[in-house]
């Protein structure tokens, strides 16, 4: 029960009355005197603003937020266009204040024009959450995500129903809504007791109701009413008429508006608690009630309108039943009107009797204030118009006998020929030939309209369809007013006329009743075109609602629903409605004075329900009986003398006696305690029928009864039970719809112990996932999500740093310095070992900062030249032991000596190719030294060949060459005048030296030594792509840290991580597509175990739940695989920005912001599987599925988690097993195999189960095969071949060439047998290759591929689910077919053609289209025909038509494609 906060809250009295006029609406008056100045914006008070939100009702009484003093005046202020009110929950623990506040918030944005903002806040110490409930009423995202949740925007509209009111009371105080004695009086007897109000129509007994339901509520703490209506179209008068004459808060419940499943006990206990009564239809209560959502004990009102339908097994009467299990204490109170509680009028007091056993209640009417109600319902005059036998014109040929001789080519056009032909043949009958032809022609006509002309053409049947027309035409079809004669029109059709005529003034409003739909949709369309009753009639139609039929108004060129047209004759739009049934009962049309029977009255209620609609001063009831028909005449005439007599005996004491034994026999029940849940004898066939139409259409799915007294019931093989739980023997009853209700109620209570139906009596969910929530969850995450990822690289959020040592040809060359102790990791032959804690010998500030300046300086030199502007988040620097050589740092950052040839003094030929120099004139270049030159000096005259030629020494040429343009030096270049020369070598950064490049000479004088250590150099070179291989490293090992993941290796983890948009040579798309095979296997073995009575489509439905993208994207968020995704392109702006760390900008330690498209979550969490598959094979897989979070059944391996079964194997597979190489150990696994679902096999079920195990194993096996055989093809490239091998095609093939299973299947249809057998010659003679490349051409029984998948899928289970052993079964049999796969495997024609198209621009999916026929398949390229058809409507048809359509394409596309010209 959902709990209610404030049960017994104080209600004040109203402060004051609203003010007339309504705001923000113009008038009259101030529309004549406006001028200019109304430009201007109108003032308001917060007296106009407490107007507007006064009457918003309660969510949890039937109260006024005024009434409860939620809200006042004084509480709102107002400042320019800035509203603010405050409200008062009535207690500080209220779980409603937020919908309230969102009410007012709602109100306000709706009454008030756009230059207003509004905020809602708690009153200040009123509740214990206020500040959480002010934020949410004021954050506009909130606000607007709150108002797409549909039940709460149902719900918040309930609370505004009333809101229009403003303050005013909820009845109007007119005579009309002031009791009246009699109705005071039956009142009173209702409140003293259970009764059945027998009172005419028109006697106000809506009302009555309405008076017991505001009783009730006020004398019963949070009392509930459900007002039971029999039609749909009552629902919504009933609910209205409560709505508008009181504050409580009503809800509408009917058919598809009832749109909660019946799983959501908490949501259908939320409608409950926020409503006080619910109007609806009674199969929702028997539903509610038989699945433990509402239960009987929290009603405290049962209303039943038109209560004469309770009995037999209406469900009113079911609903009654259940009343009757209850104790007297908690049995609701039953108030029952009627107008007509009789239904045999030969036994009078019996009807009565039963309705009183029935509803437990008496029958009353009004005694002491009769005068008075027959003054307020005046009964209308009656009146018998006789009219004559119709005979027809003897015509030759009608519309029908013409339109007749084209029945196929109706059916072409899904016009159901036989009924038409019914409802003209009863037309004709009733309203004459004329009419009769008018419905056809419609019919037709609109059926016409509706085809498509390419298409007629396409099919061949437009000449066909033009004679028609022709037809049609001759049709002489008059639709203006008065056109319409009625020659050819019935006798009948006269007589109406004339009573129309007789008693219709253009101020008069009636109903005629007709029994056919199509009468009264034909009667609505041609009476006012009748010349006599032209300016006098208005018509409507009202039909009930008929599946498959519901176009009849629209033909009649009426768009009016049901509701529409009650309402446009309410309002007088139309006076005149011709009504089928629909409108006998309980649909209010006060104006009526004249009412016509134009078909006949079957029982006393018909007449006492039609006549009770004319009800005004001088009403006419007018019956229509054919001339001679003295039965239908002696009936009327026994209606109208019984009727007065009835009502005397209503009053009468009666022993209604003891129950009808053949009614009400005593009947065993069974209720579920968790949830509430009845079984009873009245559900239990329904309960049922729900099962069963879950199942597949293509099998037996509905329960087959026998027998009589004794009933047998059999449920369809396809619920996957055991073949004894399929059967079932009822006990004997007295009569056959009992027993056939025993043997039912039987069944269900087994069906519920074996788990096939939940706690609630509902199908147990086929499912592993609520797809709900998972759903709900993933709308939530954007398709780009910004996340943080784990990153180790900090020198500013750590006290102590890591050192790591690089080593290169086991030399220690480097140390790599950051705040995270990273794992070893290799690069090529680069290793970097685990790092040791760093050792100042200073103080750690100056330490920090030396070993900035010495990274710093190593990036410039070697790295790039852009300018680093932040802290560093590692350092790179030489080691000496371990630790960095504070020495050989020092002295690299010491200031430079003035002496730059001393520096040079022990450089010698050992230096030569590893020492990096730079010019003090070209500080942005960087050489490697190649030799001294000391038989060179600045002054020597350059060689001819010499680039420095032309100059008559070095200095000379570099001194103008150095100098370079005027103004773009500060100060001249410094260029010594002896010394030796230096040979270098250009050096490119990030770049290996070219030794076998062009040297260049320059002074030794100007050259100074960069000495950073060789083995540096070479790490420098590496060191993004080390800090990549790094950071990958230190990922996957925080996600296998982090998940508890099996030991994946490194590599293969990494790449696993590695999402497309990294841009490497790698990345994770390889192993996604492995992983999806892996996750299909693991789950359908999961799904298969744990859903033993599942059939294939629930077994399909439960693994794609649970393989889905979004279920993966939900995992994946849920454990925020997210976190450790490699994503990062590694270019060097990118990595020059990544390594340094703006303090400002930190997202706390070891993360760092990063953006990737979601789609990575679920692609990542495959690929870590297929990684995980290809470490330690499917055991590996299962522990991390479970790691996780996928439902793989868990990590215990499937030999231990399954048993095994055993059972002999018949002899005649012993070649079947020669075959496959397999020896089986359950002879029963193996016939299930084998067996169709055609062949009714009494010790198995059939092959589907698995099959669709088998399906998985097949697709693993292949994927695994290309996976390791191709290791360096694409996704697609693996993707392709694969789905050739476990075509339909090729799985045939190996069926029948391989085990020759054709042989062994075990099926029962003929046609099925004979198609197989024609297959088995083509498919012996095929070769793999041929069915890789060309199994297009192929299209065998589906049962060939189905039952070689299920005897693979029988290995898996038979060999104890070893997969080893499976897999090299499934290899073997398939080795004819796998070496045929490749890369390269040539797409079929379809797919060649679209990705053609595709790929020439063209939107595929729109405007390439293959239209079938009874001639075969066509190809349309954007509506414009381009081949075809190819003989057949299967696939090879299909296919046919592609290898027929690209050549045309490629010449002609750019002629009828205008796909890229539109997206340009």
């Amino acid at each position: 029960m959902v709990e209610v906060y404030n049960p017994n809250p104080t209600i004040f009295a109203p402060t004051k009355a609203s003010r007339a006029a309504p705001l923000w609406l113009h008038d009259a008056e101030s529309d004549a005197n406006a001028d200019e100045s109304d430009d201007a914006p109108e003032p308001i008070d917060n007296e106009e603003i407490f107007d507007l939100i006064r009457s918003i009702a309660d969510p949890e009484h039937p109260n006024t937020l005024e009434e409860l003093r939620v809200v006042s005046a004084p509480q709102i202020s107002i400042q320019g266009n800035r509203v603010h009110v405050e409200f008062t929950p009535t207690v500080p623990h209220c779980g409603m204040s937020t919908l309230i506040g969102l009410s007012i918030r709602v109100r306000l944005l709706r009454a008030l024009p756009s230059r207003f903002k509004v905020d809602i806040t708690l009153k200040p110490g009123s509740h214990q959450s206020e500040l959480a409930v002010n934020k949410q009423l004021n954050d506009k995202e909130r606000v607007a995500a709150a108002l797409e949740n549909p039940a709460l925007v149902q719900t918040v509209e309930h609370t505004l129903e009333n809101a229009y009111r403003r303050g005013q009371p909820t009845m109007t105080t007119g005579q009309d809504m002031v009791p009246r004695l009699y109705q005071e009086e039956i009142l009173e007897r209702a409140q003293q007791e259970n009764i059945i109000a027998a009172l005419d129509t028109g006697t106000g007994k809506t009302f009555i109701s309405l008076l017991l339901i505001k009783w009730i509520s006020s004398t019963r703490t949070n009392a509930k009413t459900v007002f039971l209506v029999p039609k749909a179209a009552l629902v919504q008068q009933q609910a209205e008429f409560i709505t508008s004459k009181s504050a409580l808060r009503v809800d509408r419940l009917w058919g598809a508006m009832a749109d909660i499943p019946l799983s959501d006990k908490e949501a259908w206990q939320r409608k409950l608690s926020l409503h006080d009564v619910a109007v609806m239809t009674p199969q929702i209560l028997v539903n509610l009630l038989t699945h433990g959502l509402w239960s009987m004990e929290q009603i405290s009102l049962l209303i039943f309108d038109e209560c004469h339908h309770t009995q037999k097994s209406h469900p009113y009467n079911v609903i009654m039943r259940g009343y009757f299990q209850l104790s007297d204490s908690v049995r609701p109170k039953i108030f029952g009107m009627t107008a007509s509680p009789i239904w045999n009028i030969r036994d009078v007091l019996g009807s009565m009797a039963v309705l009183e056993r029935s509803l437990d209640a008496a029958i009353v009417t009004v005694s002491r204030h009769l005068k008075e109600m027959h003054v307020y319902t005046p009964k209308a005059v009656e009146e018998v118009k006789l009219y004559k036998v119709q005979v027809d014109a003897n015509l030759t040929w009608t519309l029908m006998d013409y339109l007749d001789v084209f029945v196929t080519l109706f059916d072409q056009l899904s016009i159901d020929w036989d009924s038409v032909r019914r409802r003209h043949h009863s037309t004709r009958n009733n309203l004459g030939l004329h009419c009769a032809s008018l419905c056809v022609y419609l019919e037709v006509t609109c059926a016409l309209q509706k085809a498509d002309l390419k298409e007629l053409v396409f099919i061949g049947i437009a000449d066909e369809v033009a004679q028609v027309q022709s037809i049609l035409n001759e049709y002489v079809y008059l639709v203006e007013p008065g056109s319409m004669s009625l020659t050819h029109c019935s006798n009948k059709l006269y007589t109406l006329v004339d009573i129309l005529l007789a008693h219709m003034t253009s101020d008069s409003y009636g109903i005629v009743f007709v029994e056919q739909r199509q009468t009264a949709a034909c009667l609505a369309h041609l009476l006012p075109l009748i010349p006599e009753l032209v300016g006098l009639v208005r018509c409507g139609a009202l039909l009930g609602h008929k599946e498959g039929n519901d176009s009849l108004p629209v033909i009649f060129g009426s768009n009016l629903t049901p509701q529409e047209t009650i309402q446009a004759f309410r309002e007088r739009h139309i006076n005149l409605v011709i009504a089928t049934s629909v409108a006998d009962e309980g649909l209010d049309f006060p104006a009526c004075n004249l009412v016509v029977r134009f078909d006949a009255m079957h029982h006393i209620i018909d007449y006492v329900q039609s006549r009770g609609r004319a009800r005004t001063e001088a009403s006419t009831f007018v019956v229509m009986v054919e001339e001679g028909n003295k039965a239908e005449l002696n009936r009327y005439q026994l209606f109208t003398e019984k009727e007065p007599t009835l009502k005397l005996l209503y009053e009468e004491d009666r022993d209604t006696g003891a129950n009808d034994p053949n009614e009400l026999t005593p009947r065993e029940s069974f209720a579920i305690g968790s949830t509430g849940a009845i079984l009873t004898y009245d559900n239990a066939g329904a309960i049922l029928s729900k099962l069963c139409s879950r199942l597949p259409r293509d099998v037996v799915h509905q329960p087959k009864y026998s027998g009589d007294f004794e009933v047998t019931l059999v449920l369809p093989p396809s619920l996957c039970l055991p073949r004894e739980e399929l059967c079932y023997t009822g006990p004997a009853k007295k009569s056959k719809r009992e027993a056939k209700r025993a043997v039912a109620f039987a069944a269900v209570k087994r069906l519920f112990e074996l788990g096939v139906l939940d706690e609630r009596l509902l199908p147990c969910p086929k499912t592993v996932v609520d797809d709900a929530a998972v759903v709900a969850q993933v709308e939530q995450i954007p398709k780009m999500m910004g996340v943080l990822v784990k990153d180790p690289w900090t020198t500013t959020h750590s006290d102590e740093l890591w050192i790591h040592t690089i080593k290169i040809a086991e030399q220690c060359v480097a140390g790599l310095i950051t705040g995270t102790r990273l794992v070893p990791a290799k690069l090529k032959s680069i290793f970097s070992l685990e790092g040791q804690r760093l050792n100042f010998n200073m103080s750690p500030s100056d330490a920090r900062e030396l070993l900035y300046r010495y990274t710093k300086e190593c990036i410039w030199t070697r790295i790039s030249s852009s300018p680093i502007a932040h802290p560093l988040n590692f350092y790179i620097v030489p080691v000496l032991d371990s630790q960095p050589d504070w020495a050989a740092i020092h002295q690299f950052l010491a200031p430079p000596n003035p002496d730059i040839e001393k520096t040079w003094q022990h450089i010698s030929e050992s230096h030569y190719g590893r020492i990096l120099v730079r010019n003090v004139n070209l500080t942005g270049h960087i050489f490697l030294l190649r030799s001294i030159r000391r038989d060179l000096s600045p002054m020597s005259t350059p060689p001819a060949d010499a680039v420095e030629a032309g100059f008559p020494t070095y200095r000379e040429y570099w001194t103008q060459k150095w100098t370079g343009r005027q103004d773009t030096r500060n100060y001249g270049p410094f260029v010594p005048l002896d010394g030796p020369l230096l040979e270098l070598i250009p050096v490119s950064r990030l770049t290996p030296p070219d030794l076998s490049a062009r040297p260049v000479l320059y002074p030794l004088g100007c050259c100074r030594i960069i000495d950073i250590p060789h083995g540096l150099q070479d790490v420098l070179l590496v060191l993004p792509a080390l800090y990549r291989r790094l950071t990958s490293v230190y990922r996957a090992g925080q996600l296998r840290k982090s998940l508890s993941l099996p030991p994946i290796s490194d590599n293969i983890l990494v790449e696993a991580l590695t999402i497309p948009s990294a841009n490497v040579d790698y990345s994770n798309q390889r192993l996604e597509t492995l992983g999806d095979a892996v996750l299909q296997l693991c789950t359908s073995v999961h799904v298969f175990n744990q859903l033993p009575f599942a059939n294939e489509g629930e077994l399909s439905k439960g693994r794609q739940n649970c393989v889905s993208n979004r279920f993966l994207l939900y995992r994946g968020k849920e454990i925020g695989i997210e976190s450790f995704l490699i994503c990062e392109t590694m270019g060097m702006k990118l990595w020059l920005s990544d390594i340094q760390r703006n303090p400002s900008d930190s997202h706390g330690e070891r993360c760092v912001a990063r953006e990737l498209p979601r789609r990575s979550l679920q692609e990542t969490m495959e690929s870590i599987l297929g990684a995980s598959y290809i470490t330690g094979g499917i055991d590996m897989a299962l522990a991390t599925g479970q790691a996780l979070g996928m439902n793989l059944g868990g990590a215990v391996p499937w030999q231990v988690r399954y048993a095994k079964a055993n059972s002999p194997v018949p002899d005649m597979f012993y070649d079947l097993q020669e075959r496959l190489g397999y020896s089986f150990n359950s002879g029963v696994l193996l016939l299930e195999a084998l067996t169709h679902p055609s062949f009714d096999n009494q010790a198995t079920n059939s092959y589907q189960r698995l099959e669709f195990l088998g399906d998985a194993v097949i697709y693993l096996v292949v994927m695994d095969y290309m996976y390791r055989t191709f290791p360096d093809s694409t996704p697609d490239q693996l993707a392709w071949p694969r789905t050739r091998a476990v075509a339909a095609p090729a799985q045939a093939m190996l069926a029948i060439k391989r085990l020759k299973l054709d042989k062994l299947l075990l099926a029962n249809n003929v046609a099925l047998s004979k198609e197989i057998d024609d297959w088995v010659p083509r498919l012996a003679n095929c070769s793999g290759e041929e069915i890789i490349k060309c199994g297009w051409k192929y299209d065998p029984p589906k049962a060939l591929s189905d039952v070689f998948e299920s005897v693979i899928g029988a290995v898996l289970v038979d060999s104890h689910y070893d997969w080893d052993k499976t897999s090299a079964v499934v290899e073997y049999c398939m080795e004819e077919v796998l070496p045929v796969l490749g890369p390269f495997v040539p797409r079929d024609p379809v797919t060649e053609l679209l990705e053609w198209a595709a790929k020439a621009g063209c939107r595929i999916d729109k405007h390439i289209d293959f239209r079938k026929s009874a001639e075969g398949v066509s190809v349309w390229a954007h509506n414009v025909y381009v081949c075809g058809p190819i003989e057949g409507t299967g696939s090879v048809a299909k296919q046919l038509a592609a290898v027929d359509a690209l050549p045309l394409l490629k010449n002609c596309l750019e002629n009828v494609c205008n796909c890229t010209r539109n997206a340009s």
